[in-house]
């Protein structure tokens, strides 16, 4: 059987007299596609922010690839193969969507300073994962636009694309489906799945439909705490599940 690529065991985490997590484990498989869902008030975001390093937990411990993470920052972890987007866009919005790439590409090469004006286009090797970036994720046709006059969705898509710039071998989407249209959806999953090739992929995401169609394993989460986890079609038949979150229908 495949070793997990990441091992969360027995997370904690108390804000004062709040407990927001109580010995949350997981296992998170190589090349799949990995969704946490809960109701809201449930402990998701602080187990993302705890499995990808934004904060620490009260007791537990985080292991990647078989070595302990839990102390590294977020820089830290990007440099062993762990990227993450956040809720909220980050992209440079006066900046095209080639430039935003480019700079991306500049800042996980340690070889090369993050300054876009010196012509790093000329730079092959650079140039080249620019390229594979924007026919990864779609975006070749809006290469020359500037990032802010891009749609919700087209913005967000080319966050994914910064995200894994670095090549990760695993990668935390938060909410990456959050208010794009009908057709950015059906884009983005394609998308989510396709990652899933040459990376994990990890997403918080409210989107049933989406994370049913697209999602390897699921957990879900209740009041700190797991609740169930297993495939799409055991997470349907789970009544725990139906009444804590998806509803008490079949």
């Amino acid at each position: 059987m495949t070793s997990p690529i990441l091992e969360a065991k027995n997370i904690s985490k108390r804000f004062g007299d709040f407990r927001a997590l109580s010995d949350m484990s997981i296992a998170l498989r190589p090349r799949t596609v990995h969704a946490l869902i809960g109701p809201n008030g449930a402990g998701k975001t602080t187990y993302f922010n705890i499995l990808s390093g934004v904060m620490r937990p009260t007791s537990g411990e985080v292991i990647f690839e078989g070595k302990p993470v839990t102390p590294l920052q977020i820089h830290e972890r990007l440099h062993r193969g762990m990227a993450r987007s956040f809720q909220v866009t980050n992209i440079f919005q006066s900046f095209t969507v080639h430039e935003n790439v480019r700079l991306a590409v500049q800042a996980v090469i340690k070889s090369e300073p993050a300054v876009f004006w010196r012509g790093l286009s000329s730079r092959a090797s650079i140039q080249d994962r620019v390229e594979a970036l924007l026919d990864l994720t779609g975006l070749q046709g809006a290469a020359g636009k500037r990032a802010g006059d891009l749609s919700h969705g087209a913005q967000r898509t080319l966050e994914i694309a910064m995200t894994v710039a670095s090549k990760p071998k695993l990668v935390f989407l938060d909410e990456p489906l959050a208010g794009m249209s009908i057709d950015d959806i059906h884009r983005s999953k394609q998308l989510i799945h396709s990652l899933a090739r040459d990376m994990t992929v990890v997403l918080i995401e409210h989107n049933m439909n989406v994370v049913m169609d697209i999602s390897d394993c699921i957990t879900v989460m209740a009041q700190g705490r797991k609740i169930a986890e297993g495939t799409p079609d055991q997470i349907r038949a789970e009544e725990t599940v139906r009444k804590a979150y998806l509803g008490s229908r079949g």
